[in-house]
């Protein structure tokens, strides 16, 4: 306030020349005009408040109206669904509490009040964007999947497997919001199937521990602790559990399942259903119209030329070969579709529009060649007489063996000379084999049923004067399997009559105690 004398303002210098008794009424009339002025200006501020409390509440009508509009159009597509009802309505609420932050500043000064009322906001990159609070993060997104979901991957790290938290480096420290959640596979498959290779599974105990956690307590989270141990300062979240429904299927082979079972208490528990893989099936007209199918199916999906009927007839040939049955077809699909590549690769070359029975027999045929090497060098040491095998004539006490050799994924047949020579003694028959230790238990087996044999046959009445020495010629490597029963048998007899044996036969096959001839399988 300024004291106003004779119509001019004065300055506090002219005041003070006053006369004291005119300074004195200036004073007193200066407390009723200060208490004057206090009661406007509370007046003024009461006025204020109540425009403003005005303003407000016609700004949430307004705003109300107008989200109103939109909320309950989404509201009404998910009336079942109570969480999206609820997270739309504090949406709303939000939305009319905070209307202000909607508003675009008119002013300098009232930018500066916002920065002071919201000092984080203001350093916060998106503080002038206040609808970004209400995005959705879709985790999952099953809108195109006709079924449950089957998920099957070969990248099995533990974020993969079970989400992640992502985060951004910002103004020194990592922040993060939901919307840097990030799903995994078992996020993918809940409510379905997910598929996994025991053998890789296995080789991150952390995954597979924490898979059987989620497992017993059927709960899924994202746990970010691994990036807890980052050096940088982090903004985390801890999102909330997910209820998991999930199947979980592995695929191993039997010496894993059976290590799992012996040494894992949880693996019984909580994977209880095995099913064994057959690796062949029936020859029949339905399983030879799948396996076509699976030929089609895999030319489809790796872009490949298909097979004309002579192809696909001359692989369902070679599905069997690997099967060793004339009645069964291979499951070995794998095998099967590395020989359709690689024919598919010979009609590429042959410009040759569909793959034809000739590609198929050239895949076959250049597979076997680069495999054929031991093989090849067998029948070498055979043809310059290295290795002693006698194809023409007739001898006694002295047959060819024929035996199944297996290199790799490549298997082949070759003969083994087997002598035998029997004299008076007690001995029995003596296996050189078994004696050196260079035979497996199941062809010791074989030589005391061939023993077995020959006693009940011969020593019916009086013992058995027999002492007879059995040997694998040019064999260091040791033999096993009983198939070569039959043959010890035919060369002990030949010994004993004199019967030559024509060399040009090779033999296999097993004999049981009663001399009865076993039939062949043999199993790779």
């Amino acid at each position: 306030m300024m004291p106003i004398y004779e119509g001019k303002t004065l300055e506090e210098e002219e005041f003070n020349k006053l006369d004291e008794k005119i300074k004195k009424e200036f004073e007193e009339k200066s407390n009723i005009v200060q208490e004057q002025i206090m009661a406007t200006i509370s007046e003024i501020k009461m006025i204020e408040k109540q425009s403003e409390t005005k303003i407000q509440e016609w700004q949430s009508n307004i705003s109300l109206l107008t989200v109103n509009v939109h909320i309950n159009y989404i509201k009404s597509k998910y009336k079942r669904n109570k969480i999206i009802s609820q997270f739309l309505d504090n949406i709303k609420k939000d939305i009319v509490k905070n209307v202000h932050l909607f508003l675009e500043p008119t002013s300098p000064s009232s930018t500066a009040n916002m920065q002071q009322q919201q000092p984080f906001q203001a350093l916060h990159k998106d503080a002038n964007k206040p609808w970004l609070n209400y995005r959705v993060n879709l985790f999952v997104d099953n809108s195109k999947l006709e079924g449950a979901p089957v998920i099957m991957d070969s990248n099995y790290s533990f974020q993969n497997l079970f989400g992640k938290l992502e985060y951004e480096n910002y103004m020194g420290a990592l922040r993060t919001d939901y919307t840097m959640l990030k799903a995994g596979l078992l996020h993918k498959a809940n409510g379905g199937y997910i598929i996994f290779q025991a053998e890789d599974l296995l080789t991150n105990p952390v995954c597979y521990e924490n898979l059987k956690r989620v497992l017993r307590i059927k709960e899924l989270s994202i746990d970010n602790s691994l990036e807890q141990r980052a050096a940088m300062v982090m903004v985390s979240l801890k999102p909330e559990p997910i209820p998991l429904d999930l199947k979980v299927i592995l695929i191993g082979n039997a010496n894993i399942y059976h290590t799992l079972l012996r040494m894992d208490p949880d693996f019984r528990k909580l994977f209880k259903i095995k099913v064994e893989f057959a690796e062949d099936a029936p020859r029949n007209d339905e399983n030879i119209l799948r396996l076509a199918r699976f030929f089609h199916s895999f030319c489809e999906k790796e872009g490949l030329p298909h097979l004309d009927k002579n192809a696909v007839a001359r692989m369902i040939e070679y599905a069997s070969r690997l099967a060793n049955d004339k009645t069964k077809l291979s499951t070995r699909f794998n095998d099967l579709s590395q020989v359709i590549a690689e024919a598919a690769t010979w009609a590429g070359l042959a410009h040759s529009k569909v793959v034809t029975e000739d590609f198929i027999t050239k895949a076959i045929d250049e597979k076997i060649q680069r495999v054929k090497k031991y093989d090849d060098r067998y029948s070498d040491m055979i043809k310059d007489n290295t290795l002693l095998i006698n194809t023409s004539g007739f001898a006694v006490g002295q047959i060819n063996g024929l035996s199944v050799m297996n290199v790799g994924d490549y298997s082949f047949g070759k003969p083994s000379k087997i002598t035998v020579n029997t004299f008076t003694g007690k001995s029995g028959i003596i296996d050189i084999e078994r004696e050196v230790e260079l035979s497996g238990s199941t062809h010791s087996k074989g030589v005391l049923i061939l023993s077995g044999y020959i006693g009940e046959l011969f020593a019916q009445d009086i013992p058995l004067s027999l002492s007879a020495s059995i040997c694998f010629e040019q064999l260091y490597n040791g033999v096993d399997g009983d198939s070569a029963s039959s043959t010890e048998l035919y060369a002990l007899l030949s010994s004993l009559s004199g019967v030559p044996i024509n060399q040009a036969i090779a033999v296999t096959g097993s004999v049981n105690q009663k001399g009865e001839i076993q039939p062949i399988r043999w199993c790779k």
